[in-house]
């Protein structure tokens, strides 16, 4: 599993970012928040349970 970013909600307010325990190596923010590195994902579910638009999914 990764996350997947729906571009049109997100509002680039870095939470995914900030909560992510692979940070830095996971998501880039910028004027959206970009999944970078998928791999590098630990499938926590930190990104999709606290991204305050509901725009970040895990999925296969």
């Amino acid at each position: 599993m990764h996350p997947v970013v729906d571009e049109e909600g997100c509002i680039a307010c870095g939470t995914c970012a900030a909560v992510c325990p692979a940070k830095p190596t996971v998501f880039e923010v910028a004027e959206v928040s970009k999944v970078m590195r998928p791999e590098a994902c630990i499938e926590c579910g930190a990104c999709e349970e606290n991204c305050p638009t509901g725009s970040i999914k895990l999925t296969n």
